[in-house]
This record gives C-alpha cells, sequence and structure tokens, in this order.
C-alpha cells in the first residue's frame, strides 16, 4: 500500500496541479479536505514565504502525523519594489477575492511601459516527514504583467502573467503546459528530488 502525503491545501487547482507531477511517485496523494480537515486554516503571518510554508505543513503534521506538503506562494513585481510578494494571497485586502487582486495590480501599473512589467513567481514548499524532520524547497519563474487579463484558465494572477520565452499567460496555457514550466511545477521537481532520497 502507497503511503500517504497530505496537502495543506483544499485548493482544487493546486491539489491536481501537485497530483499531477507526484504521480509517478509511490505515494497517494490526499488534501486535507479528504481526511475532513476542511475547516483547518493557519495564519499565514510569517515574512517570508518559506515562514508560511513550514507553518502551514507543521502544524497540519502535529494532527495527522502522517507526511505533510505545504506551499506558499508570492508573485513578485519589480516596479512595485517586490509587491505584492508575500501577501499575494490577501494583496487587495480582506474577504480575499483573486478578481479584486488582479485589479489592483493592474490599478498599481498603470502607466507603466511593458518593458517595466517585469516580474517572477516564487514557490516555496515545504514538507514535515513523519518523523518530523523537514525540508523545502523551491522554485522561480520569470515574466511580465499585461495589460489586460487573457485566458480562462489556471487561478490566481494566472490571467495576467505572461511567462517568459512564450508569450502567453499561464491562464492560456493548458495544465499540461503549464506544469512542465510552472514556479510550483519547478518547486515539486526539486522537492522530488529530495523525496526520492528518502524514499
Amino acid at each position: 500500500m502507497n503511503r500517504r502525503i497530505i496537502l495543506s491545501s483544499g485548493n482544487k487547482h493546486k491539489v491536481s496541479e501537485i497530483k499531477g507531477i507526484l504521480k509517478d511517485m509511490p505515494f497517494e496523494v490526499i488534501s486535507k479536505d479528504d481526511l475532513g480537515y476542511n475547516d483547518f486554516d493557519v495564519e499565514e503571518n510569517g515574512t517570508t514565504l518559506e515562514e508560511n510554508a513550514l507553518k502551514k505543513a507543521t502544524e497540519l503534521h502535529n494532527l495527522t502525523k502522517g507526511i505533510v506538503i505545504a506551499d506558499d506562494t508570492g508573485l513578485f513585481v519589480d516596479e512595485l519594489n517586490g509587491d505584492p510578494g508575500v501577501y499575494s494571497a490577501r494583496y487587495a485586502g480582506e474577504p480575499t477575492s483573486d478578481k479584486n487582486n488582479r485589479e489592483l495590480l493592474l490599478k498599481n501599473l498603470e502607466n507603466v511601459a511593458f518593458e517595466k512589467r517585469t516580474a517572477y513567481f516564487k514557490t516555496v514548499i515545504a514538507i514535515v516527514l513523519e518523523d518530523g524532520s523537514k525540508m523545502t524547497a523551491e522554485g522561480k519563474v520569470d515574466g511580465t504583467i499585461g495589460f489586460k487579463e487573457k485566458g480562462k484558465n489556471g487561478f490566481g494572477y494566472d490571467s495576467l502573467f505572461i511567462a517568459e520565452d512564450t508569450g502567453r499567460t499561464f491562464a492560456e496555457m493548458t495544465d499540461y503546459e503549464k506544469n512542465k514550466i510552472s514556479h510550483r511545477a519547478r518547486a515539486l521537481q526539486n522537492l522530488k528530488k529530495s523525496l526520492e532520497e528518502y524514499i
């Protein structure tokens, strides 16, 4: 029987993405919701992606004692001094809304020329193993923020983020295409290497 990896997220898009990338590993990947922890929520009050990811993974591990993966992702826009960064998910305030976050980003970049709209997505993934030991891995992808939303796939800022060397937003890509180049995919590939040594 495969060992289980529990994801600290209930976000269906994120769960599907992670399952797809880890599908060839000898683990059954389930979400916290699959275990009945739908209401499990951690205050993401860290000042870095690493702090938030480790906090989420550790707190769920304390409840389940299983292998837990948590991630935190930020969009860092050069012209905005790195904002929204670690606060990407709640950039426009509470209650959180992807649409409001995107609208605020476009407003804050109004009249900024395309060549100055450079940005990068960064994901940090933390894993807590059965024995409580911890590892982190990160992935990053460079790109540019478009002037308007394009594409129907993805979530978050995907419809605004034009991935470097593609000319397309993440939201214009299929899941398969995005999973080959995304920040989360790169972080997971780095995590897979560590997991392969562990198993």
